[in-house]
């Protein structure tokens, strides 16, 4: 399938504080990151460029969103790498309580729309919504496997591919209501990981580069 979209433009790209960096999310003041090569999640000033808070997660953070006050966070435990969402607490770190596992144990990103969170499965091409004991309540299908996912507008924007070690990346919307309309936006040059909205540019990861990127909405 041929694209003719635009390249997005980045506006940033520096270097992450922990090598692998995978899960990224925006509470509002600071941007986390969970790296899947220390197992841990970091708070970082992005005025500053620096960590101002981490913590050790309970397995490898795939996938994290911000639901209020704290993440959910996307981790893979034991040898199988299952997947669970935890909830972690800024400040006081990760809890037991109010954990849920991933539909088939499967789920590589997350986000929130304020009422349910939404596990994507990246080969499944599909993203859950998930209600707080984790019944699933919605089903998506998108046209691409999704390696990137946040909610803004009313709208999912997600980081898609259809080959993760050859092919070709790009921002894809995927509309939250009427019929879930899905639209190719731009294309991304390296192999992104993650997404995140701050009320002006996304953020993503080139993980392989050990970078953190900022480009335009």
């Amino acid at each position: 399938m041929a694209f003719t979209v635009r390249e997005v433009t980045e506006t940033l790209r520096l270097p992450s504080p922990a090598p692998r960096p995978q899960a990224i999310a925006f509470d509002g003041e600071k941007l986390w990151m969970g790296s899947i090569e220390t197992n841990r999640v970091y708070a970082i000033d992005p005025r500053q460029w620096t960590v101002i808070e981490e913590d050790k997660a309970p397995g490898k953070p795939w996938g994290m969103t911000v639901v209020g006050d704290e993440l959910r966070v996307i981790c893979g435990e034991g040898d199988d790498d299952d997947r669970i969402v935890r909830r972690f607490v800024p400040g006081h770190g990760f809890k037991t309580q109010a954990a849920i596992r991933c539909p088939d144990g499967t789920g590589s990103q997350l986000s929130y729309d304020g009422t349910w969170l939404y596990v994507s499965q990246w080969y499944n091409r599909r993203i859950l919504g998930l209600d707080e004991q984790g019944n699933i309540v919605r089903e998506i299908d998108v046209p691409h496997q999704v390696c990137g996912q946040c909610y803004v507008d009313g709208n999912f924007y997600l980081v898609t591919t259809d080959d993760e070690t050859a092919g070709e990346y790009f921002l894809t919307k995927v509309a939250a209501g009427n019929g879930n309309a899905s639209e190719d936006l731009a294309r991304i040059p390296f192999a992104a990981r993650a997404l995140a909205y701050d009320g002006s540019r996304f953020w993503t990861n080139h993980r392989e580069a050990n970078q953190i990127v900022a480009f335009e909405r």
